[in-house]
């Protein structure tokens, strides 16, 4: 658990959708609060819930929330956060660069979660709140310094004297030996838990890996673009590399919400059935989410849909099942507010049959696959 001190340095659903998304994470409630949801990440003493929280959009103004922040939305934060606390999710994925600087109206995500986080202790302070952050590797930014700098800075923004996972964005075009030291050397200074990577391939994977063995230090986790539609771990060895080596996948963009257009980044939550061949996205989603790729969704959509009436959940909370049956893999969808937040918690406390698992498998295998991200290739 993440230690909370006092600090002065902090840098569309219906009605009925809402009850019953309301009515599923309630009958799920006590069963997040028992150890069976918790899962170890990788070889380290540090336990998190089957699910986390993504925090990108917070405070984000250049890939979501159309460009602003404002008070509702903040309040939908705060909902999403609070919500999750209260079903049993208690860890939140952030980074330095969300709700970054360069970003007109944007608000640091790590400051926003680290808000919320003394809000709540206010009101209950035995709470328990798990934080994973992560370092940006710039170009500019060289050797195992870099990084510890880079961490203090964050924890100034959580107002937190320590976090309980701290990762490395993506690897670096330079140094990225420094910054692995530079992960060992926040272990051992007590600032962090646990270390882990994020868009790491299978060899930069077992460098890393390798490298903090020596020094007795597990690396705990790799978190990389991972969904049933987008399944380039299990194709490139990262999944397996993870398995072998007792290294956690963490999922981000569970629910294929994002993907690469040459000139922009897209976002398009393309699993949970907003958009059909009749209704494809405008702008520039609509050059890859056309209605004919949409067409070819259709019966793995379908698919979903039907598992999902068998159980009395949502399609986002099968696709999320989906990938915690896995194994060996803790999604973190984003929330930007409470009925989100709520919905997400109906993925755990359940499980989808192997058959099941096999047909979603067997009908995404079928549709064309969507581009990833560019940290994947370095």
């Amino acid at each position: 658990m993440a230690l909370y001190v006092s600090s002065a340095c902090f840098c569309g659903f219906s009605q009925k959708r809402v009850e019953r998304v309301r009515a599923v994470a309630s009958e799920g409630f006590a069963a997040l609060k028992t150890e069976e949801e918790k899962v170890k990440l990788g070889n380290s003493d540090l336990k998190v819930t089957k699910l986390g929280i993504g925090a990108w959009s917070w405070g984000d103004t250049l890939y979501w929330n159309n460009f602003e922040w404002d008070d509702r939305k903040i309040k939908g934060a705060k909902g999403a956060f609070d919500a999750s606390i209260d079903l049993g999710i208690n860890w939140f994925d952030t980074a330095e660069i969300y709700g970054s600087r360069l970003s007109l109206g944007a608000i640091n995500s790590e400051t926003l979660l680290g808000r919320f986080i003394k809000e709540r202790k206010e009101r209950d302070p035995e709470v328990e709140v798990v934080v994973a952050t992560k370092f940006a590797a710039l170009p500019w930014r060289f050797g195992r310094q870099s990084v510890i700098t880079a961490l203090k800075e964050s924890l100034c923004h959580l107002g937190l004297s320590s976090v309980d996972l701290y990762q490395l964005h993506w690897p670096g075009v330079w140094g990225n030996e420094g910054y692995i030291d530079g992960l060992g050397d926040a272990v051992e200074m007590g600032l962090v838990k646990t270390v882990g990577v994020s868009n790491y391939n299978e060899k930069r994977l077992c460098e890393a890996y390798e490298k903090l063995k020596k020094r007795g230090i597990p690396l705990a986790s790799n978190q990389v673009n991972y969904s049933l539609i987008y399944r380039l771990p299990e194709e490139n060895g990262v999944k397996a590399a993870c398995d072998e080596l007792g290294v956690t996948l963490i999922a981000y963009c569970p629910l294929a919400q994002v993907s690469l257009h040459p000139s922009w980044i897209l976002k398009l939550c393309a699993l949970t059935g907003k958009y059909t061949p009749g209704n494809p996205p405008t702008g520039p989603r609509g050059l890859i989410y056309t209605p004919e790729f949409l067409k070819e969704l259709q019966p793995l959509l379908n698919r979903i849909k039907e598992i999902g009436q068998n159980y009395d959940k949502s399609p986002t909370q099968v696709v999320l099942n989906w990938l915690i049956s896995q194994g060996n893999v803790v999604p973190i969808p984003g929330a930007k507010n409470e009925q989100q937040a709520k919905e997400f918690a109906g993925a755990l406390g359940w499980r989808l049959t192997d058959d099941e698992i096999k047909k979603l498998r067997s009908l995404a295998s079928e549709t064309k696959p969507v581009i990833g991200l560019p940290f994947e290739n370095l």
